[in-house]
């Protein structure tokens, strides 16, 4: 009650001022136009300004309760509005801060994620190019074996041809050189050899 005195009391003082001052006004006024006593005009406004005074102390009494009202009221409106204000900007800081820390482990897993995967490139290259010099190497290989048996099958088919044109070139000159006495001389020394062994 006092704190809604304290609070409505400047209100009062300054209402009662211009009360004063709107008598004052009036008492001057009238008293020059109607050139009566200053006495009466001195009563008149001590009994206005009583009026005023019981007047104001009636709308206090009448009000007070209600202003008082009204004012803690509000008050604790204000109050409370402040605790729900103060209480969501906790929470909207919370949460901001849950946010952030989930931005950021998102973060530090998609950086986790990107170095991952150029480490699996990394791996992945370092196998395909491990497995291109497996490939190269074995077609070397494969070659080598390769042209080693075409090597070898030719050096076969020159022997042979080698071989055949030799035994060619013997009959021609066994032919030209050897009679048939010679023939049957050999023939009968092969004979003799045979038996001879037997």
């Amino acid at each position: 009650m006092k704190k809604l005195f304290k609070s409505i009391w400047p209100i009062l003082l300054i209402s009662l001022t211009l009360a004063l001052l709107v008598a004052v006004n009036s008492v001057y006024a009238s008293g020059d136009s109607e050139g009566g006593s200053g006495k009466s005009q001195w009563f008149e406004f001590a009994w206005k300004t009583l009026d005023f005074i019981i007047l104001v102390g009636f709308l206090y009494w009448l009000l007070a309760a209600k202003i008082k009202t009204f004012f803690v009221g509000r008050r604790q409106e204000i109050k409370d509005s402040m605790e729900n204000a103060a209480k969501e900007k906790t929470e909207a800081e919370k949460k901001y801060r849950e946010y952030s820390e989930k931005i950021d482990k998102a973060s530090h897993e998609i950086d986790g994620i990107i170095e991952m995967i150029k480490a699996q490139g990394v791996a992945e290259k370092q196998k395909i190019i491990e497995d291109a010099d497996k490939v190269a190497q074995k077609m070397k290989e494969d070659t080598q074996a390769r042209i080693e048996q075409e090597f070898n099958k030719a050096s076969y088919q020159l022997r042979s041809e080698a071989v055949q044109l030799s035994v060619q070139m013997a009959e021609e000159i066994l032919k030209k050189n050897i009679t048939a006495q010679d023939h049957e001389v050999m023939v009968r020394e092969y004979m003799d050899k045979v038996v001879n062994k037997n």
